[in-house]
Parts: C-alpha cells; sequence; structure tokens
C-alpha cells in the first residue's frame, strides 16, 4: 500500500474512533439534580414494569394457544376442585 492510502486509512479510523467518543459525552444526558435522576429511574422501572407485564401476558397466551381443548377443560376442572377442597380445608 502506498504511503498516501495508508495516512487516509489511520484519518479514517481515527476520525471514527473521536465521533464515537464525542456521542458517549452528549450534554444533557445525565441528570443535573437528584429529583431528575429519580424522576428518571422511575420513568424507566415503569417502562419495564409494563415491558414485563406485557411479555408476561403473551407467554400466558402463548402457553394456552398450545393446550388442546381437552387439556384446558381439565385444567380448569382442576383448578376449580382445588379452590373448593383449600376453602373446605379452611372452614
Amino acid at each position: 500500500m502506498k504511503i498516501k492510502t495508508q495516512f487516509i486509512v489511520f484519518l479514517l479510523l481515527v476520525f471514527s474512533l473521536t465521533l464515537s467518543n464525542c456521542a458517549s459525552h452528549k450534554p444533557g444526558q445525565t441528570p443535573g439534580s437528584v429529583e431528575e435522576a429519580e424522576a428518571v429511574l422511575a420513568k424507566q422501572a415503569k417502562k419495564n414494569s409494563k415491558e414485563a407485564k406485557k411479555a408476561q401476558k403473551a407467554a400466558y397466551k402463548h402457553y394456552w394457544s398450545l393446550q388442546s381443548k381437552e387439556a384446558r377443560k381439565s385444567i380448569k376442572q382442576n383448578k376449580k376442585r382445588n379452590k373448593r377442597m383449600a376453602k373446605a380445608r379452611k372452614g
């Protein structure tokens, strides 16, 4: 390779590294006060909770879609029976 080509490749490499480093230090990315930080954390927790509930609901629906009609009926009856038995044991 010619020196000019190597120099251009080196400049591109340095330029790309510089851009990636600058992107991580944008102003306004970190909260300035404790209250803002708590608000951001609360917002993230709420978002994660919502995503987890949505994933759990999808998994539940997928599980029941895999069961046959007879299996669903049997599971439902067993659940009812166990509930009645637990109630009888308590009272």
